[in-house]
C-alpha cells in the first residue's frame, strides 16, 4: 500500500470512532432509518437494484466509484470511508485494488468481499504466451498470489454473487426478505438464460479467439465459454506502453489467424490496437471495443446502463468478432 493510501488511513481513525458513535444513535432510531447499502463497482451497485426492487425506495444505495476511474486506481476519501461505516451493509471486490478496506472496517459493518464469496472458483492472474509481464520494484521478496478481481464478467460468477448478496440483504432487512429472494431468482434466471445465448454462440462460431491491443479483464468470461485470447497486458495491468516483441508477437497471431478485429476495453486508447494491425499482415481488421463495466459514471446510469445490457451488448459484439 503506497504512503498516500496509509495517510489516508491513518486520518480516517478519527472519522470512524465518530461514525461508530454516530450509528449507535441512529440505532435508537431504526424504523425510521432506512437500509444504507454501500458498494465499490458498478455491477455490484446494478445487482442490488435488481434484487431491491420496489424496495429501493426505502434503501440509501451508494456507488462509490462512479465517475469513471477504475477500481485500479480508485482512493477512498475520508467521507467515503465515514459512509462505509456507518452503513447497513458494504459490498466490495476484496482483491489488491481493495487492499484499503481491511484497515478501515469497524467491526459491526456487515461486509461481503466477491473474491471471499467465490472461493475456488476465484482465479488468479494469468500471464499467457505473449503478454507482457509488469516490472516488480522488489525482486527478490516472495510475490504475493494476484487474483484477478473482474469477477463480474462472468455470468456464471454474476448468480452466485447475487445470491449471496440476497442472503445479507435478507439478514439486514428481514421484512422484505420474500421479495429479495423472488427478485433474485427472477434475476438470476435472466442471467442464466444470457449465460446460454453466450454458450450457444461461441459453440456455433468459426472462430475460438480474440486478440487484445489492451489490459485483458475478460478472462472469466473467456474460461467459461472455453474462448482462446492473446493480449498486451493481463487485466490489472498498470502498463501503457507495450514493448516491440509484444507488439510483433500480437501482429504475427493477428496474421496469422486472419483475425477481423483487435479487441481494446471502454474509454481506452486506440493506439497499440492500430499499431498491431499496421505491422501485420491483416491490415483489413478494425478495432472493437468490449465493456468490462470498469468506468461507468453516474450518467451512464442516469442514461440507463444496466449490467445486463452492457453483458448483452459485448455477446453482439463478440458475435461478429468470432465469425
Amino acid at each position: 500500500m503506497n504512503c498516500s493510501k496509509k495517510l489516508l488511513l491513518a486520518l480516517s481513525v478519527l472519522v470512524l470512532f465518530f461514525a461508530s458513535c454516530s450509528k449507535k444513535e441512529d440505532s435508537r432510531s431504526t424504523e425510521a432509518k432506512k437500509l444504507s447499502v454501500v458498494v465499490t463497482t458498478f455491477p455490484q451497485y446494478d445487482w442490488v437494484r435488481e434484487i431491491a426492487g420496489s424496495a429501493l425506495e426505502d434503501m440509501d444505495l451508494t456507488l462509490l466509484i462512479n465517475n469513471g476511474v477504475d477500481l485500479h486506481s480508485y482512493q477512498p476519501s475520508i467521507q467515503d470511508i465515514a459512509k462505509i461505516n456507518q452503513s447497513d451493509l458494504f459490498i466490495y471486490v476484496g482483491g489488491e485494488s481493495d487492499a484499503w478496506v481491511e484497515d478501515s472496517l469497524v467491526e459491526n459493518v456487515r461486509a461481503l468481499s466477491l473474491l471471499e464469496t467465490l472461493g475456488d472458483k476465484a482465479k488468479e492472474e494469468e500471464v499467457v504466451e505473449g503478454m507482457q509481464e509488469e516490472e516488480h520494484e522488489h525482486e527478490h521478496e516472495e510475490e504475493e498470489v494476484e487474483y484477478d478481481e473482474h469477477v463480474w464478467l462472468s455470468l456464471r460468477n454474476a448468480q452466485l454473487l447475487c445470491s449471496a448478496i440476497t442472503d445479507l440483504l435478507c439478514q439486514a432487512d428481514s421484512k422484505n426478505a420474500a421479495l429479495y429472494t423472488a427478485n433474485c431468482a427472477s434475476y438470476n434466471e435472466k442471467l442464466s438464460q444470457l449465460d446460454s445465448q453466450y454458450k450457444s454462440m461461441v459453440e456455433g462460431a468459426k472462430r475460438k479467439t480474440v486478440l487484445f491491443g489492451d489490459r485483458f479483464p475478460f478472462r472469466y468470461l473467456c474460461d467459461d465459454y472455453d474462448i482462446t485470447y492473446y493480449a498486451a497486458f493481463v487485466g490489472c495491468s498498470a502498463e501503457t506502453e507495450a514493448s516491440f516483441q509484444t507488439l510483433a508477437f500480437l501482429a504475427q497471431k493477428l496474421t496469422e489467424l486472419d483475425l477481423p478485429c483487435v479487441f481494446q476495453i471502454e474509454r481506452g486508447n486506440s493506439k497499440l490496437a492500430n499499431a498491431i494491425i499496421q505491422n501485420s499482415g491483416n491490415k483489413k481488421a478494425s478495432v472493437c471495443e468490449l465493456n468490462s463495466l470498469q468506468s461507468v459514471t453516474s450518467r451512464d446510469i442516469a442514461a440507463g446502463s444496466t449490467y445486463l445490457g452492457i453483458m448483452e451488448q459485448n455477446l453482439e459484439i463478440l458475435k461478429k468478432a468470432l465469425n
